[in-house]
C-alpha cells in the first residue's frame, strides 16, 4: 500500500493527488458544530473561518452584494453573465502574462484546485476548493485574485457565448418547468427584482462596458464577505483575506454605507437591504393558466414569505417540515400522494433572502386530474393555517430535523455554505451550536402563529402550466 501511494504522489499531477486525498481520507472525517471565527478587515471586508484540521484542504467561498437584484431593470441576467465571463480569461498583471479561458482551465487543472463563480438573487459567490499546502494554494489563490479582480471581458468571447445564452433560453422555453418557474416568480415577486427573469431583449441589450461597469461598480473589499473551511490557522486564514482585499478596488460609497449602518448600531448587511423597497404582500389570488403542449400539468401555488432575519424562521422551518417539507412525513404527500394518487411528488418550501423570497408549493399531475389536485392543496394549506400541527407531528418533525443535522455540515463543503450564510445574514456566531436548541424550543403555538401571521390561502399565486386552454 506505501508502494502505491509512493508511485500516486510521485508520479501523477496534483489533481490527482486531491482526488486521491479526499478519497483515502473523506471516510475518516468526523464532523461537530466547530465555533465560527469572525475578523473584519481594515478595507471592509469581513472573514470567517472554520479551522477544520481532518483534511488537507481548505474550501472558500467569497460572497459579493453583486446579485441578480442589482441588475438594471432592462438588463436582467447582468449579474449572471458577468459571473460567467470570469472564468473566460484574465488580463496580464505584472510579469504574468495574459490567460485565455483554455489557458485558465489549463492552470486550474495543473494546479488540482478549484474555482467556480455563480450569482444568485443577492450575491455573486466564488467558491475556491484547494489543497493547503502552501505549494499548491497560494499559486491558486494568486490565479483566484487575478481571476476576481481582473477578469478579460474579451468582446469575441462575450458574442460567442450571448449566441449561445439566446440558445439556451430558446430551448429552455420549450420546457414546462422554466415557464412554471418564470410566471410564477414574476406573479409572486410583482415589481420586486427577485421577479426578474433573464429575456432575449435584457441578453442582446448587454455589451462588454456594461460587464466592465457592473464589475468595477460591485466587486469592492467593502461590504464582502470572505468564508473558509479547513485545515488553515488564523495567520493562514487572514494572509488569504487580505490577499483578495488588496487586489479588489476600494469603493467610498460603499464605505460610506457601511459606516452609517455602524453609526446607527445596525448590521451593515441591513444597509444592503434598505436600499430596495420590501417585497408588497398580494392584494388579491391570482390564477395564470399556460396552454403548454405537455404529458402532464405544472403546478406552482404560494406567495411571498419572509426574509432570512425574521424571527419566524425557526417556526416556519418546523412547521413547513409538517407541511410539505418533510417527504412522505409531510400533510400535503399523505392527502395528494397517498390518499388520492394524484402526483408522484409534492412539495413545500421557503426561500428566506435578504428581502422576503417566495414561499412555494408544487406538484405535477395529469391534465385531468389538475382542477382535484390544486383543490386538495388548498384545503390542506387552509387547514393548517387555521389550526397548525398537532402536538405529535410537532415532535416528529423536530426529532427529524434535529437528527438529521449533522447531514449538514458532514463534509467540508457543507460546513462552508453553513459558514457563508452566517457570514452573509449577519448570523450569531453560535449559529451552528444552538440550531438544535432553537428548533426544539419551537412550540404548537408558535408553528400556528407564524403561518397564520404570514400565510393568506385566500392570496395564492397559482401557475398551471399544461392547461387546456
Amino acid at each position: 500500500m506505501k508502494a502505491l501511494q509512493h508511485f500516486f504522489f510521485k508520479s501523477f499531477k496534483p489533481a490527482i493527488k486531491l482526488a486521491w486525498m479526499v478519497l483515502a481520507l473523506g471516510a475518516q472525517t468526523a464532523w461537530s458544530a466547530l465555533p465560527i471565527e469572525h475578523e473584519k478587515l481594515p478595507g471592509g471586508m469581513d472573514v470567517y473561518w472554520v479551522q477544520v484540521q481532518s483534511l488537507p484542504m481548505v474550501d472558500i467561498q467569497i460572497d459579493f452584494d453583486a446579485g441578480s437584484r442589482k441588475d438594471p431593470v432592462h438588463q436582467a441576467g447582468l449579474a449572471s453573465i458577468v459571473s460567467m465571463m470570469l472564468n473566460k480569461g484574465v488580463l496580464a498583471q505584472g510579469q504574468n502574462p495574459a490567460l485565455d479561458e483554455n489557458a485558465l482551465g489549463q492552470a486550474w487543472a495543473d494546479l488540482g484546485a478549484v474555482f467556480v463563480a455563480s450569482a444568485g438573487d443577492d450575491r455573486m459567490s466564488i467558491y475556491i476548493r484547494s489543497l493547503s499546502q502552501a505549494s499548491v494554494l497560494n499559486p491558486a489563490m494568486a490565479l483566484a485574485y487575478r481571476q476576481i479582480a481582473s477578469p478579460a471581458f474579451s468582446a469575441a468571447i462575450w458574442s460567442r457565448e450571448k449566441t449561445r445564452l439566446l440558445s439556451d433560453l430558446k430551448e429552455s422555453l420549450t420546457q414546462p418547468g422554466p415557464v412554471a418557474a418564470r410566471a410564477f416568480k414574476k406573479a409572486v415577486m410583482q415589481e420586486h427584482p427577485y421577479g426578474r427573469s433573464m429575456t432575449q431583449g435584457s441578453i442582446q441589450g448587454i455589451n462588454v462596458r456594461d460587464l466592465k461597469t457592473f464589475h468595477g461598480n460591485h466587486l469592492n473589499a467593502c461590504g464582502a464577505k470572505i468564508s473558509m473551511v479547513g485545515a488553515l490557522s488564523r495567520e493562514e486564514v487572514l494572509k488569504i483575506a487580505n490577499g483578495l482585499s488588496q487586489h479588489l478596488k476600494s469603493s467610498s460609497s460603499c464605505a460610506d454605507a457601511s459606516t452609517q449602518a455602524q453609526s446607527a448600531s445596525a448590521p451593515t448587511h441591513l444597509a444592503r437591504v434598505n436600499a430596495f423597497a420590501p417585497v408588497k404582500p398580494l392584494e388579491r389570488a391570482q390564477r395564470i393558466n399556460i396552454p403548454f403542449n405537455s404529458a402532464q400539468s405544472h403546478v406552482l401555488m404560494g406567495q411571498p414569505g419572509i426574509e432570512r432575519a425574521d424571527p419566524r424562521y425557526f417556526p416556519l422551518t418546523v412547521g413547513n417540515y409538517i407541511l410539505g417539507g418533510g417527504g412522505f412525513v409531510s400533510r400535503l404527500t399523505e392527502q395528494v400522494r397517498e390518499k388520492r394518487g394524484l402526483s408522484y411528488s409534492v412539495y413545500s418550501y421557503f426561500a428566506p433572502a435578504l428581502q422576503a423570497g417566495p414561499f412555494t408549493m408544487g406538484l405535477q399531475t395529469r391534465k385531468d386530474q389538475t382542477e382535484q389536485a390544486l383543490k386538495v392543496v388548498q384545503d390542506v394549506l387552509e387547514e393548517f393555517v387555521s389550526e397548525g400541527p398537532t402536538q405529535e407531528e410537532l415532535q416528529a418533525a423536530k426529532d427529524n430535523l434535529i437528527g438529521g443535522f449533522a447531514l449538514r455540515i458532514d463534509s467540508n463543503k457543507k460546513l462552508l455554505d453553513n459558514v457563508a450564510n452566517v457570514a452573509w445574514y449577519h448570523l450569531p456566531l453560535d449559529y451552528l451550536q444552538t440550531w438544535s436548541d432553537e428548533v426544539q424550543k419551537v412550540s404548537v403555538k408558535d408553528v400556528h402563529q407564524a403561518f397564520k401571521g404570514l400565510i393568506d390561502p385566500k392570496k395564492m399565486v397559482s401557475v398551471v402550466v399544461g392547461a387546456q386552454p
